[in-house]
């Protein structure tokens, strides 16, 4: 009975040794802290953010026991970017998701130490963000879905929606770096159509409304909108004003919910997938030595709705290419 006491006792402080030592392993397990440099709020920002943390639960990490998402949104206006890039760094977050131009020369300049991860950036080698997509350099690296490049592509596309067309408009951020190169895409893409271009330069959200005012009075026969922090912020305004003015818009991404048609990549499966080069850095890669990854699939979506309030038909050719058609 001795024995079998003395056992007993052995294994109950056994027990109550393990228990403060499993709480210790537990508590010193490594929470990771990702700092998200952002266009807008999460509110708006809903389908991107889902996405990436979407990304990292199927990689096996729970939010709050894993990791802490430290958001950080400009509303809509680029120079807030340096100071909330500059917030990031103090916070010392072990790695810097960013999108667009503005964001990502904000965390280049803020840090050079800390990982940054580019969701989407149309430009990163002109810009002189990374040396090169091959081999970055540096502590920045991502995904660049070519977006100067898809401009020539939404031209052709508005051309189609409305043949007659001899005049169309870009709405566009000239602030942002990286709409100049993409104004004159769409410019040379124009003239190619036998249309003209002409710029309609939005730099802050009280733009929007002379932008358009601009457009009717030059009796544009089509928009194209680029994607840019104004213009994200801004989306649902913009597509309300192209409806109310009746002016046939091409949109740079599906975000712009309710516009005529969207082409673009699926931002919100980029950001699932920008989870997994984030893990790659919690694992202890560096993102020099990780290629720039450069998206294939993009998505047309076509807005049967709208198209039918602006007394458009739609090319079968263009149902047929659809990859989702909203009625």
């Amino acid at each position: 009975m001795m024995i079998i006491r003395s056992a007993h006792a052995v294994v109950l402080a056994l027990g109550v040794l393990a228990a403060p030592l499993a709480a210790e392993a537990q508590q010193s397990q490594k929470v990771y802290r990702i700092g998200m440099l952002e266009r807008t709020s999460p509110a708006i920002n809903a389908a991107n953010l889902d996405g990436f943390k979407r990304g990292l639960r199927e990689l096996g990490y729970v939010e709050q026991r894993d990791f802490v998402i430290e958001y950080r949104s400009a509303d809509g206006r680029n120079e807030r970017f340096p100071t909330l890039a500059t917030e990031l760094v103090r916070l010392n977050v072990d790695v810097i998701v960013t999108r667009g131009t503005p964001a990502t020369l904000a965390a280049k300049n803020a840090t050079a130490t800390i990982p940054v991860i580019i969701v989407g950036i149309g430009d990163p080698v002109g810009q002189g963000i990374v040396a090169s997509l091959a081999r970055p350099g540096g502590n920045l690296t991502g995904l660049s879905p070519m977006v100067t490049e898809m401009y020539q592509k939404r031209v052709e596309l508005l051309k189609a929606l409305v043949p007659r067309a001899v005049r169309i408009a870009a709405l566009l951020n000239m602030g942002n770096p990286a709409n100049p190169p993409e104004w004159r895409e769409i410019e040379k893409a124009a003239r190619s159509l036998g249309m003209q271009g002409q710029l309609l330069d939005v730099r802050k959200s009280e733009d929007l409304e002379a932008a358009f005012d601009a457009a009717v009075r030059q009796h544009v026969d089509g928009l194209v909108v680029g994607v840019d922090t104004v213009t994200q912020a801004n989306r649902e305004r913009i597509v309300d004003l192209a409806a109310k003015h009746r002016i046939p818009a091409v949109y740079a991404t599906t975000e712009f919910v309710g516009g005529l048609v969207a082409f673009g990549v699926n931002f919100a499966e980029l950001y699932r997938h920008a989870a997994s080069l984030v893990e790659k850095i919690f694992k202890g890669a560096k993102p020099a030595e990780l290629p720039m990854e450069q998206p294939t699939k993009f998505e047309l979506v076509i807005n049967m709705k709208t198209a039918k309030a602006l007394d458009l038909t739609i090319p079968r050719s263009l149902l047929l290419r659809a990859d989702q058609i909203i009625e």
